[in-house]
């Protein structure tokens, strides 16, 4: 996958990057005030009617209006669709469901950027053990992160394996974004 920033990565653009969990956050934007500037970047952008469909619930789900994302998730019935849809899932958090949806999801595109990603960002980290776990043998596992997601909301939202699990969440949605946007055509 090529590695190249979206346009409509300003959108993921807040003080803090999501919860694990349903949120709500501060800094997030209103869902009608969203759907009006997301309206005029997905024309510019020329995406096709899903791809166009998937952005919006990617950003939707970034700015905690998880309801309105799940909407427009559950009715594309593609590997994309499933992503975002398990995506979903695993913040609201419904881990049983959120697995059933990466079942469907399989070996997406995006998990090779990912594993890329969330590897040179741990590889400095204190707890190593977190990438043989989340990144075994150089593979994005999308069934541990969200084993890793459950086990974070027992601990407090301060704790440093909280902070790493919403920052390798954040390179998801961004290597998400960019792979929905540069494939646009597809």
């Amino acid at each position: 996958m090529k590695t190249n920033s979206s346009p409509l990565n300003p959108f993921l653009s807040t003080a803090s990057p999501p919860e694990l969990g349903p949120g709500p956050r501060a800094g997030v934007r209103p869902l009608a005030a969203l759907n009006r500037e997301l309206e005029e970047a997905l024309t510019q952008a020329g995406l096709t009617d899903h791809r166009s469909e998937l952005v919006r619930a990617t950003v939707l789900l970034w700015h905690d209006h998880l309801d309105a994302a799940h909407t427009l998730a559950q009715d594309v019935e593609t590997k994309d669709g499933s992503y975002v849809h398990a995506i979903l899932h695993r913040r609201e958090p419904d881990y049983g469901n959120a697995k059933y949806w990466f079942h469907r999801v399989g070996k997406h595109p995006c998990f090779a950027e990912l594993a890329a990603r969330v590897t040179a960002m741990l590889e400095g980290a204190a707890d190593g053990n977190l990438l043989d776990t989340i990144v075994p043998r150089g593979q994005w596992d999308s069934f541990a992160f969200v084993n890793a997601c459950e086990a974070a909301s027992r601990r407090p939202g301060n704790d440093a394996t909280v902070g790493l699990l919403r920052k390798m969440q954040q390179i998801e949605f961004e290597v998400l974004l960019e792979y929905l946007t540069a494939n646009a055509a597809a």
